[in-house]
């Protein structure tokens, strides 16, 4: 199935949404494989995993980001736990197509772009904390395959220098904030914008707040791309539990984004549908006369008021052609006043 690119989903105002299991499986394949399914009961568009190879890429010098694991003594021993095989990598890449997502992965090594490859990725993730390793940005680079470029851990320059060297293959950019579970104000919506303007390539959010508020805000500050943990329950072991949705609150997210999606189409032009006209009419107003008034009477804008509906009398666009003109009859109280009422 061809794929389109995240340049194809801007240009179709549609936004790529992708669910993250990252380490939720905990190195199960059936979790992992549940995962699959629930995501794609959510409707989203891409499932995505991380591809570690433990010897292509840690040492037992890697210190843990936040020591949650009780059975892993070294980093080294979680990320050799949560790989899988070439073959069950396969398996689970078929399992997204049967379930009509895209298999999205971040590689971590060349080893793990390598697998990638074999297994015929349609484009990749790269984690923030690779924006400066020129060395894998090259190997994606040279799949010719668009990626999309997390930015939490980079500055504005880093930044620059990586969408360069990706650009010729395409590539879209993420605001992203790397706190787990990141507080509303330090999502950074406003980057998203940013980001498109000094970059001139499509932006979103990789979001770790646990909500599905800066996903749905996301869409409506123009991203692209919207990006978030997945998780069964946020007591679930594992570093990233507590900073994901469940699937449930992903399904709400991507319900939000489409409705977004549709909300955000259209031009600063209006216009009015025969519903809206007969509407018009019912809460339109026509002029009307607020007491008696004589024959001669010259009328003043303290002798009228609107009333409703529209078309039982002069509009009250016309007021300032209303005023200072004297009636040729006696009006009562509340009639309407008709052109043929004015000399």
């Amino acid at each position: 199935m061809i794929r389109p690119s995240i340049a194809d989903y801007e240009r179709q105002g549609r936004v790529f949404v992708v669910a993250e299991v990252a380490q939720a499986h905990d190195g199960s394949l059936g979790i992992l494989h549940s995962f699959i399914d629930a995501c794609a009961q959510a409707k989203v568009d891409a499932v995505k995993f991380q591809i570690h190879i433990a010897e292509a890429e840690s040492s037992a010098q890697e210190p843990f980001r936040v020591r949650f694991s009780e059975v892993d003594a070294t980093r080294y021993d979680y990320w050799n736990r949560m790989g899988f095989s070439e073959t069950q990598w396969q398996q689970i890449k078929r399992h997204c197509e049967e379930a009509g997502v895209e298999f999205l992965a971040t590689p971590f090594s060349n080893a793990a772009v390598d697998l990638l490859e074999r297994l015929g990725v349609v484009r990749y993730k790269v984690g923030s904390g690779d924006i400066t390793n020129d060395l894998l940005l090259e190997r994606i680079g040279r799949t010719g395959k668009e990626a999309i470029l997390s930015t939490g851990l980079g500055t504005i320059e880093e930044i620059g220098r990586a969408v360069d060297r990706l650009r010729p293959r395409g590539v879209a950019v993420l605001q992203c904030t790397t706190r787990y579970p990141t507080a509303a104000e330090d999502v950074g919506l406003p980057a998203i914008a940013g980001m498109r303007e000094r970059f001139g390539c499509p932006t979103g959010l990789s979001d770790h707040s646990g909500k599905i508020f800066a996903g749905i805000a996301a869409v409506a500050c123009g991203a692209s791309v919207v990006e978030a943990h997945v998780t069964f329950d946020r007591r679930m072991f594992g570093p990233d539990a507590k900073a994901s949705l469940t699937v449930d609150e992903f399904g709400e997210l991507v319900e939000g984004i489409r409705f977004v999606e549709k909300a955000r189409s259209g031009s600063l032009e209006k216009h009015l549908t025969p519903e809206l006209d007969t509407l018009r009419t019912t809460f339109g107003r026509s002029l009307a006369l607020n007491r008696d008034l004589p024959a001669g009477h010259v009328l003043a804008f303290e002798d009228l008021e609107g009333k409703k509906p529209a078309g039982q009398g002069l509009p009250p666009r016309d007021l300032d052609k209303v005023i200072g003109r004297g009636l040729v009859r006696a009006k009562a109280k509340w009639d309407f006043l008709r052109d043929e009422d004015l000399k």
